[in-house]
């Protein structure tokens, strides 16, 4: 393969290479413009076609390039920004593809895994949306005491000195956390605390954790689907929840961005 059957694109600093007929099956396109020089606004630059766009999104508008297809993750919601670059790229078929994309809805599917374990409560929750474990990561916050004796006030409640640590992230669809005693070996005792906002009670109980937890995703939109022990040895109990997508906006591609400009100062002079 010649040299000259390669093309290289610099998109915000991520660099792709492919085959100069992958960009020519769209001769309608932008990238077939810049191609042939048709497009003034983008040069060749040290053998590569820099692109001021996102370059994370560009991998997707290629993959479309060279499958027309449309195949994208299962936890992607990124649909309004690739839409947009499909636009910018004047790539109309992928613009429509993501057109029905946008129409659809789609479940979000998240389980909590809930084991007790003596004085102990542990959660581990998955979700099909990255979105959603982050949220929850946000909202959640592990208390940690340490394993001393407590100090106690004229009042005689024990003055706790905790500290605030974000729940565990073994991925990006993973959030662990737990709450309850700590026995250490020289039998001193530590508790963990959890707090969900907007709530701003302590809890250590791991049923009065699970109760908050599923009053605020029931709050978040979500509807318990089915309930089920996991295992029969450790008694693990898993909830399954289920959240219907509401189908966004899709942009309609006859719209340039003139035309868009032009509304917007007519509104502003009304």
């Amino acid at each position: 393969m010649s040299s000259q059957e390669l093309v290289t694109f610099n998109v915000g600093g991520k660099i792709y290479t492919t085959r100069s007929s992958t960009i020519k099956q769209f001769p309608a396109s932008r990238l077939a413009r810049m191609l042939d020089g048709r497009d003034q606004e983008f040069r060749m630059v040290a053998g590569q076609i820099f692109v001021d766009r996102d370059g994370v999104l560009f991998c997707f508008v290629l993959d479309f390039l060279r499958t027309k297809q449309l195949l994208l993750p299962t936890d992607f919601s990124d649909y309004l920004r690739l839409q947009r670059e499909a636009v910018f790229y004047e790539l109309d078929p992928l613009v429509d593809l993501l057109n029905q994309e946008l129409l659809q809805t789609k479940p979000v599917l998240l389980e909590v895994h809930f084991l007790r374990q003596n004085i102990q409560a542990f959660f581990r929750i998955f979700g099909s949306c990255s979105k959603t474990i982050e949220m929850l990561t946000g909202k959640i916050t592990v208390f940690t005491e340490p394993p001393s004796a407590p100090t106690w006030s004229t009042n005689y409640f024990p003055q706790m000195n905790l500290i605030p640590r974000p729940p565990q992230r073994p991925s990006y669809h993973e959030l662990v956390f737990q709450c309850g005693s700590d026995s250490t070996s020289d039998n001193q005792i530590g508790i963990r605390y959890v707090s969900i906002k907007p709530d701003n009670r302590k809890l250590a109980n791991g049923t009065n954790v699970l109760g908050l937890l599923i009053d605020t995703l029931l709050k978040e939109g979500f509807h318990l689907v089915s309930t089920r022990t996991v295992s029969s040895e450790d008694k693990t109990e898993c909830y399954s929840f289920e959240r219907m997508k509401r189908p966004q906006a899709f942009v309609n591609k006859t719209v340039k961005p003139e035309t868009n400009i032009m509304r917007e100062e007519v509104q502003q002079k009304k």
